[in-house]
């Protein structure tokens, strides 16, 4: 990667960044993920004209963002369903510029919710921050996942195996798979110049999941609380680069 790519994934970082500290205040009670989906695109084509939201169209995905209520984890289709208090929102985006990619999700919390759910999030943070720090040079895909199962795990919750983190750049995904379980030294060795999106995913009952009839909203199978966040990191001999931070 040359200084103007890693610059254009950077950028792409920033305003995926800014999106997602901007919907902290904009997620509440009655906006719904419909709502949420149209200030992500009409925040970014205020702001950064030139960039896309990648998820428009992937493989049939029919809006710009992930936006996924409580018990629905990952891949959630904005609709008109309502915010409520007492909500989990998770909310995962990819911001392409000049055809850089950048991926990145967050769990906001709406109102009051109960002290184990607060404990999910706040773990699930906590496994991607821990496993920021072993993504290095000479460290693998396996250290990534043990890290991240090791936080979660420890704390009485269960971590997503189905679904998992990924390399990316140039294309939405690519080489490697970056799951959230895993035994240290074991899978792919990460290298110099790497991009992967590394994005633990929890929940507060069993990993067992289930595919919505639409093929996108994957929900918890037992109906339980979910949390999800993720970030691109640029992978360096010392400590990475969070280009979503």
């Amino acid at each position: 990667m040359n200084k103007e790519d890693l610059k254009s994934l950077k950028k792409a970082g920033h305003a995926l960044s800014l999106i997602l500290k901007k919907l902290k205040k904009f997620i509440k009670p009655g906006v719904t993920g419909l709502d949420i989906n149209n200030f992500a695109e009409e925040f970014l084509k205020n702001n950064f004209p030139n960039y896309n939201l990648s998820s428009k169209g992937y493989g049939g995905f029919p809006e710009s963002v992930c936006v996924s209520f409580n018990d629905n984890i990952i891949h959630g289709i904005p609709s008109e369903k309502k915010v409520k208090n007492g909500d989990i929102i998770k909310v995962d985006i990819v911001v392409d510029y000049k055809g850089w990619h950048a991926d990145s999700a967050y769990s906001y919390i709406v109102g009051k919710i109960s002290k184990e759910e607060k404990k999910l999030v706040k773990t699930t943070k906590k496994a991607l921050d821990e496993a920021i720090k072993v993504a290095r040079v000479g460290n693998t895909t396996g250290d990534i996942g043990y890290t991240v199962q090791n936080v979660i795990e420890s704390q009485g919750f269960s971590v997503m195996r189905k679904y998992c983190g990924h390399g990316l750049g140039k294309a939405m995904h690519e080489s490697p798979s970056i799951p959230n379980f895993g035994i240290p030294g074991e899978g792919a060795k990460l290298e110099e110049g790497m991009i992967i999106a590394i994005e633990p995913m929890a929940f507060t009952g069993s990993h067992e999941v289930e595919v919505a009839a639409n093929g996108w909203d994957v929900y918890a199978k037992d109906k339980s609380q979910t949390a999800h966040f993720e970030h691109t990191l640029l992978i360096r001999k010392s400590k990475p680069v969070v280009i979503t931070k």
